[in-house]
């Protein structure tokens, strides 16, 4: 499929050496996707910040992303995001090879491959109930604490998607533990995050963990449910002093 084939599917028109067309991560209404082509590869920019993972994720489930040969592009999972009353908005669903997108449900049984026009955090049903939440950095991430009896969160888009008022919404008067991913990505998102909840949460924890590159990886390493309960009370015990 050729740049301009690419960019007629999504509704483009010329723009200098290449196309200008309607964004497929969110509802674009006044085409702001640029597309190019450098070096032979397919280059792509939403002017309105849409993560370009999402984007990528979004034109190879449209079967509009040149496929690598030999790396046929499954999915993995499928991670619901729904609303308070447990009704889905939107799914984030991860490939192999490694890939993100997000779709929604069209009405009628199918998908429109486009981000959630509302969205929401992870597992929001549950966080809603729960006076304290851990907030995580991806979905699996908040799997693996619900698998040890944790109530986890994220939002949709990793650490490069913004954090949005109605997330801080969601989390009003709760205890929220913030376990970054180890690298400078993750931390500068849990600062972020946790500025946004300051005078919102009940009480804020930061805990970076000993060892792993995320929670996911902390456990597969051995650690349980015990050490994180008591690395928590360590914590906190640590900013009563």
């Amino acid at each position: 499929m050729t740049l301009a084939e690419i960019a007629r599917h999504l509704r483009g028109r010329s723009s200098g050496a290449g196309y200008i067309a309607r964004c497929p991560a969110h509802d674009d209404k006044n085409p702001s996707l640029s597309l190019s082509l450098v070096n032979g590869k397919l280059l792509v920019h939403c002017h309105a910040g849409c993560d370009q993972g999402v984007i990528i994720g979004a034109l190879k489930a449209m079967g509009l992303w040149p496929r690598n040969e030999g790396m046929p592009r499954t999915i993995a999972a499928c991670y619901d995001y729904t609303d308070d009353a447990g009704r889905l908005l939107y799914q984030v669903v991860r490939t192999e090879p490694k890939g993100f997108f997000q779709r929604r449900p069209d009405g009628i049984g199918g998908w429109i491959h486009k981000k959630g026009e509302r969205q929401v955090l992870y597992r929001m049903a549950e966080v809603l109930k729960s006076p304290s939440v851990f907030v995580v950095e991806g979905e699996k991430d908040a799997e693996s604490l619900r698998d040890h009896g944790f109530v986890a969160t994220t939002n949709a888009g990793g650490a490069n998607a913004p954090w949005l008022p109605q997330y801080t919404e969601s989390l009003r008067g709760r205890e929220v533990i913030l376990i970054p991913d180890n690298d400078p990505p993750g931390r500068q998102r849990v600062l972020t995050i946790a500025r946004a909840l300051l005078g919102h949460a009940a009480r804020i924890i930061v805990l970076e963990l000993p060892g792993g590159k995320d929670i996911s990886d902390w456990i597969d390493l051995g650690h349980s449910e015990v050490e994180l309960v008591e690395l928590i009370e360590k914590g906190s015990k640590s900013d009563e002093t």
